[in-house]
């Protein structure tokens, strides 16, 4: 493990250089976020998921600089031009851009308007003009007049291309540009001349800028795409006076004819090399910035949705909307196994609606569903309306259910697998009555990004984002725990150690064995060995086991440990998990070892409280305002309940049964100023909003959630306009990188 790694990594998120040193030494053993973070809290000081993750991304990043750092000096060195002043900055340094900046003039070079003029054999004028010292420089230009170079002119031409290039190569002058841009750097943006009625929707950015260092992560994406789609023009400098004011001072000596060569060299340089280079730079810095804050809010999103409430394993109907072609009906029992289909008409004005309501009794008697599940989509609302009025002598709750991502679902080569004689539509219809049952078991199935929260999900890197969600999922996935004996292969994969090979397996082994009786018996798996069973053993529950310990969250490893505390109260586990007086009794510092700390003792504690109990709220009932079914029944003023159907930087979408998601723009959140629509609202929140605007033509809701006069007050609203910092100052990383910097020379 590289110590330096450590102090840098320890120095960047505010830990111990032992947690960092634990945490990656743990990370390098194969163990998996999820365990070191539940079962590990003793090496880790009780790190957290989130900062275990960036333990391990830095990890990464560290070690990708170090790989990059050996190139370069291998490269240099194998050109002889190595010196111990380089070699000594190249190891100090951290920062990818720092270590490229010094690389720059060792690196080999595709033909330039320099090398052309080097070949011509005027490097010897350039080295006489850009020291800035001899007189008769413009006469000396005479005597590099030869079959190549036409004149002195053209000699002198070719000496600035030179000297262009060696300023364009100058780590000191890069830094300091660099820092310019960081500081004064705008990003504008104009439109394309005749894209204007095209490009309509972009329209806030047709004449557009704002500091580079205060620009959201949407205005980012947006101006990006819409360069993409050949509406806008970009462009991200400071001011170009600045810049050359910076370059001068370095390189312009005095006013002579030397001197005035060299100016003109600079401003090459500059518009030629270093500002599109740089502007190359930041904007691949804003895009990853603004990459990073939508992937966090997707991931945030995605996070809210896997953890919503279930309604937990009773049989449900399902029923997919639709007009011309009917619902599509499904029975499930409690585990989301497909009973029965078929299709009904409950919105025809005829006897088909008596059919459609004859066929829901005789389900719900014969499976006895105890709710039914109807998907929002076109026709969910007049459907969901249908189905409560039916009387079915008992309480039968309807829920409505997002459907979003249903569709991929039922073409997939998941679906196709578990219903291999079944059309894309019950496919659908089944997915909806699984996502009531668990809404985290069925969504797993689904590539993430088609699940319809995120923002700008198709314009990020991919890599990244498939990286934070898959993250997020086995996060989850983990924090609830999985029934060993029903959870599909798809829920297994995310178990953590386990993955989609060792799930198939534990599938296979329970369809030839019947249901797993304990834990241990998962190392009769296939393949799943001493390492996996350690990871994945704790987040696997078993109902009805051999031992009640297992469908806990306590480890294996700590049986031993909760048999102890047992006998010591003289009683035995299933007690000890049953009665609270008994384990009020425990004295936590009488079972400490240095195996189990106290946060682990205390941990076993809190889980024999509340053994195998799901994390997630329980369900709720949610019911529209009536008579609001479309667009034109919703007016200004009007305040309605509704749904969190997305959450974006700028705003969070609610759905109030119309089929078109209203706005809450941020600034109408909270009557608080809030800079995180996070910190007001979550992902499926039942809110009550004020209409404030209804635009039919552009399928626009404009709502509230402010108490009081929604069009007075409120927060104000983000600048566009703002002045350039003078200095932005070090952030917390750069400061201590820099002290650490001498430490490793």
């Amino acid at each position: 493990m590289n110590p330096k790694h450590v102090a840098l990594i320890s120095a960047e998120l505010g830990i111990s250089t032992k947690q960092a040193e634990s945490t990656m030494g743990l990370l390098a053993e194969g163990s998996t976020v999820p365990f070191i973070s539940r079962y590990r809290k003793e090496q880790t000081g009780s790190l957290d998921e989130v900062q275990i993750g960036k333990v391990e991304d830095l990890s990464k990043r560290y070690k990708e600089v170090d790989d990059r750092r050996a190139f370069i000096i291998k490269t240099i060195t194998e050109q002889e031009k190595m010196t111990p002043e380089l070699l000594d900055k190249l190891e100090s340094s951290w920062v990818l851009a720092e270590l490229e900046d010094m690389y720059l003039p060792y690196k080999p070079k595709r033909k330039t308007r320099a090398t052309v003029a080097i070949e011509k054999g005027l490097e010897p004028l350039a080295k006489l003009i850009f020291e800035q010292e001899e007189e008769g420089v413009e006469a000396a230009a005479e005597g590099f007049i030869n079959e190549q170079v036409a004149s002195s002119d053209e000699a002198l031409k070719g000496a600035r291309d030179i000297i262009a290039e060696w300023i364009n190569e100058n780590a000191e002058l890069r830094d300091k540009l660099r820092k310019l841009f960081t500081n004064t750097g705008v990003f504008t943006s104009k439109v394309i001349e005749g894209k204007e009625a095209e490009g309509v929707k972009y329209k806030d950015y047709f004449d557009f800028n704002e500091p580079l260092h205060s620009i959201p992560s949407h205005r980012v994406l947006a101006i990006l795409r819409a360069e993409s789609e050949g509406i806008l023009f970009g462009n991200i400098a400071p001011v170009e006076e600045d810049a050359s004011e910076i370059i001068h001072k370095q390189f312009v000596k005095g006013k002579g004819f030397a001197a005035e060569q060299v100016g003109k060299a600079a401003g090459d340089a500059y518009k030629r090399l270093l500002r599109p280079s740089l502007e190359n730079e930041f904007r691949a810095t804003a895009k990853e910035k603004a990459d990073t804050e939508a992937i966090e809010v997707f991931a945030e999103n995605l996070r809210q949705l896997l953890l919503a409430a279930p309604l937990g394993p009773k049989p449900v109907i399902a029923i997919d909307p639709g007009y011309r072609t009917g619902c599509k009906t499904v029975a499930l029992d409690n585990q989301g196994n497909m009973l029965a289909h078929d299709v009904i008409f409950p919105l025809e004005k005829n006897y088909k609606a008596q059919d459609a309501e004859h066929l829901l009794r005789n389900w719900v008697d014969k499976y006895e569903a105890s709710a039914i599940a109807v998907g929002n989509g076109t026709a969910g609302r007049e459907t969901e309306e249908f189905v409560k009025k039916i009387d079915f002598g008992r309480k039968v709750n309807v829920f409505m259910v997002n459907e979003s991502g249903a569709s991929v679902y039922s073409a997939s080569e998941v679906a196709r697998e578990e219903f291999p004689n079944e059309d894309v539509t019950v496919r659908g219809s089944v997915s909806i009555g699984r996502r009531l049952i668990d809404p985290l078991a069925e969504l797993v199935k689904i590539d993430p990004k088609a699940i319809g929260v995120g923002q700008y999900q198709h314009d990020v890197n991919q890599g990244h984002l498939k990286q934070s969600l898959d993250r997020v999922v086995v996060s989850c996935v983990n924090n609830v725990g999985v029934n060993l004996n029903t959870a599909s292969k798809h829920l297994l994969a995310y178990v953590s150690g386990l993955g989609p090979s060792l799930a198939e397996n534990i599938v296979k082994y329970r369809r030839e064995n019947g249901a797993f009786k304990n834990r241990k018996e998962l190392k009769k798996v296939t393949r799943l060995g001493d390492k996996a069973f350690e990871q994945c053993a704790g987040f696997l529950r078993i109902e009805n086991g051999d031992n009640p310990l297992d469908n806990s969250a306590v480890h294996p490893e700590r049986y031993p440990l909760v048999e102890a505390i047992a006998a010591k109260q003289q009683c035995t586990v299933a007690d000890l998990i049953g009665k609270e007086d008994l384990r009020k009794q425990v004295n936590i510092k009488e079972f400490i070892t240095e195996e189990a700390g106290q946060l682990t003792v205390e941990d076993i504690l809190k889980e024999l409280a509340k053994p195998s109990r799901d994390p997630r709220d329980e369900i709720a009932i949610f019911e529209y305002a009536e008579g609001i079914k479309s667009m034109e029944d919703v007016k200004p003023g009007m305040t309605l309940p509704g749904v969190v159907t997305n959450i974006t930087a700028f705003g969070a979408f609610v759905d109030i049964g119309v089929k078109q998601d209203g706005l809450v723009h941020i600034s109408h959140l909270s009557n608080k100023f809030i800079s995180n629509p996070n910190e007001a609202v979550k992902l499926n929140q039942k809110v009550t909003v004020t209409v404030l605007e209804v635009d039919i033509a552009r399928k626009r809701i404009s709502l509230s959630m402010k108490t009081g006069e929604p069009s007075g007050g409120g927060q104000r609203r983000e600048r566009r306009e703002q002045k350039p910092a003078k200095e932005a100052p070090l952030n917390d990383f750069q400061a201590k990188l820099q002290a650490l910097r001498s430490k490793f020379k």
